[in-house]
């Protein structure tokens, strides 16, 4: 794959050439303060200094143009709006033609000015993580601190796009005004067939959500999938992602993902039942539900592995093992044995292919269309974790048919038994491999003329062409071998190496990541101990309460993916969610006072929406902060979530029934605390990361 700095440099404008960052400088700029101070030669507020000063140039320059380019933009939309009025006293309709065509190339130039603040905002986050990279956070702490609140700021001209806004309301409001008048004008005879969208105007709402940090909800709910994306995608991956994209397979993906939720759910207001009745002590419903999640470990690196050469076949073992694990699960009740009720969950553990439908979803689904698939398996997953509980509460019967016992406890391991052969006979018949072919290298699609290459890139972001030169000096570029490996395109290829790729920001993401899930484990996993213990709650009761919990994700997204993102940044919304759980956890606790069931219901509501919450802002900020070489391969940054959130549930299971030991009256304090104490963590790691998360 072509590293960073020459894909930066294929994309950029010829003519606006000596206006972009100067990455290839500033690389090597890094590269000599490094060696300078290793040397003793340099000290390091020196360094930090001479660079601030050097991003402060390029920043500057990069502004100065923009503004430039804007006003040269209002003024041809200014003096078009004249042309406009002219056209109300005496309407012509091949004058409204071409005035059309005119902003149209206006919206042409706009999306240009658009990539070109893009490909800046992208190169100066990358010459900021590799500096961090060198020489720790806390520059990029100084450094976002120092200017992007001052009233002065440049550097927010470039991430918030100041001042593009107004132009870019100005030209849809025309073009849409022109469209609507062409109807007005003609009969439907001599009306050319018009779209309803111009695709000029589509192309640069795309544009200006992508550099815009408000979001909406599908963009919001798409992130919580951490489906990672290349920065700088090219035609040639575009082209081959529609080849292997096939409907009902990515269907079938998210039903996978929606049936494995069912699973790891349903078991939930019976685990502790189900214990008790095979000798156990109610406690051990942790070991229970957490065997799922100590086999998901491990299923789900060589899940991911088995992607890189084959969807089809994961997802029929998966099945396969998801099946017999049910039917186990279900076998132990007459077979009298909590062994054997533990191996059944551990074979539904060893089943989990969500790093299957993550890795298709972001290997083979268009990228125009991959925000919606994102959306619809963070959606499946919620709908999962609502049915599950509610299922259990429907299955409250009890009957024998020979020597097997169905009830509360047997009947959610034959249910999904059922569902999952059902699924493996629709998988059979109607899933398409896709190619797994070895990437070319193509030469990118040459042309001269600028327009041309927008009109078959207004789908495709940052597609812009350049000339098919390389310039004499390119190859100094990678002349040091620390200096190519360190940007290197190639995915990392064991845990060690995705490891050494994590800067200080990330890790507080994913410590963030472990804490509320470990929190939320606490509260679904025992809540049928503490409620029956508390309150004498029915089984039917318990799973009302967790699938009215699932039922608020959506509902909770759409809020904050639609309003609240667009009023706060993200990192303000996850220090503020952090909070609101830290304050659920607290208000969780029993002491002194009786405990209520208007407190266990009001906390436990609070913990889990504000956890919700925190999910969505703490995986979208991990999707901007961490290395684009995890953005694809075996160890990708969704592994490295997904294992983070999977060792949270096993130590939170485990917990619980660790826990028991000590006690049912004491549990619940005694597994909170833990929750208490990391969550403080999390939150003091936030704060002195906070100005590095952007």
């Amino acid at each position: 794959m072509v590293a960073f700095g020459k894909k930066l440099k294929d994309r950029q404008i010829q003519e606006w050439q000596g206006y972009y960052i100067n990455y290839k400088l500033m690389k090597k700029r890094v590269r000599q303060y490094a060696q300078q101070i290793q040397l003793g030669t340099q000290d390091r507020r020196h360094v930090l200094k001479d660079f601030s000063r050097m991003l402060d140039n390029q920043i500057e320059k990069i502004v100065l143009f923009l503004l430039e380019q804007q006003g040269l933009l209002a003024s041809r939309i200014a003096k078009l709006g004249e042309q406009r009025d002219s056209l109300q006293e005496e309407p012509e309709i091949n004058k409204i033609i071409e005035l059309r065509e005119a902003y149209r190339a206006v919206g042409q130039d706009l999306l240009k000015l658009l990539f070109f603040v893009e490909i800046n905002a992208v190169g100066l986050r990358k010459i900021l993580k590799k500096f961090d990279k060198r020489f720790g956070y806390r520059f990029t702490d100084y450094y976002v601190k120092t200017r992007a609140n001052h009233p002065y700021s440049q550097l927010q001209q470039v991430f918030k796009h100041v001042g593009l806004g107004a132009v870019v309301g100005a030209l849809s409001r025309n073009l849409h005004d022109l469209q609507d008048r062409q109807g007005s004008y003609l009969s439907i005879y001599d009306q050319p067939s018009l779209p309803l969208q111009d695709p000029v105007v589509d192309s640069i709402n795309a544009a200006v959500d992508r550099l815009t940090n408000s979001t909406n909800f599908l963009n919001f709910l798409g992130q919580h999938a951490l489906i990672m994306q290349e920065e700088l995608p090219t035609p040639t991956e575009e082209h081959v992602d529609n080849q292997r994209y096939h409907f009902m397979s990515l269907l079938l993906n998210l039903a996978n993902t929606f049936l494995y939720m069912v699973n790891t759910y349903i078991i939930v207001p019976t685990a502790d039942d189900y214990s008790m009745s095979l000798g156990a002590a109610p406690t051990v419903c942790g070991i229970v539900i957490g065997a799922m999640a100590v086999a998901q470990v491990f299923s789900s690196v060589y899940f991911s592995a088995w992607s890189n050469k084959s969807y089809f076949r994961p997802l029929v073992f998966s099945s396969i093992v998801l099946f017999l694990g049910n039917v186990l699960y279900a076998l132990a009740y007459d077979a009298k044995s909590i062994w054997i009720l533990l191996l059944g969950r551990l074979f539904c553990g060893f089943g989990s292919a969500r790093a299957v439908n993550r890795r298709y979803i972001s290997d083979c689904v268009p990228l125009k269309i991959r925000m919606q698939a994102s959306a619809g398996f963070v959606s499946a997953s919620a709908l999962g974790m609502a049915c599950g509980p509610a299922l259990a509460g429907i299955l409250q019967t009890k009957f024998k048919i020979y020597k097997l016992t169905f009830n509360q406890n047997t009947l959610p391991g034959w249910v999904m038994a059922v569902a999952w052969l059902i699924y493996l006979i629709w998988l059979w018949i109607t899933f398409k491999e896709p190619s797994h072919e070895v990437e070319e290298n193509h030469a990118p699609h040459q042309s001269n003329d600028a327009n041309s290459a927008l009109e078959k890139g207004l789908k495709q972001p940052l597609l812009i062409s350049s000339e098919d030169g390389v310039d004499e000096d390119a190859d100094q570029d990678y002349d040091d071998s620390e200096e190519a490996l360190e940007e290197s395109r190639q995915p990392a290829n064991s845990m060690a190496s995705a490891y050494r790729l994590l800067t200080p920001s990330v890790k507080v993401q994913l410590l963030i990541y472990f804490m509320l899930k470990y929190a939320m484990e606490i509260l679904l996993s025992e809540s049928s101990v503490i409620t029956t213990y508390y309150f004498n709650w029915s089984t039917s009761t318990v799973a009302v309460f967790l699938a009215c919990l699932g039922l608020t994700v959506l509902p909770v997204n759409i809020v904050v993916g639609s309003y609240i993102s667009n009023l706060f940044e993200d990192r303000q919304i996850l220090l503020a969610s952090e909070i609101m759980v830290l304050l659920g956890v607290l208000l969780s606790f029993h002491i002194i006072i009786p405990y209520s069931e208007p407190q266990y219901i009001f906390s436990g509501l609070l913990l889990f929406v504000s956890a919700e919450v925190l999910e969505g802002v703490n995986l979208s900020l991990l999707s901007r902060v961490m290395s684009s070489r995890l953005s694809r391969g075996t160890y990708n940054g969704g592994l490295l979530s997904t294992e983070a959130g999977t060792v949270a549930r096993v130590v939170a299971d485990a917990t619980i029934t660790l826990a028991g030991f000590v006690g049912e009256s004491r549990l619940l304090n005694v597994t909170l605390l833990p929750s208490l104490l990391i969550c403080i963590s999390s939150i003091i790691a936030t704060c002195c990361t906070y100005n590095s998360l952007y």
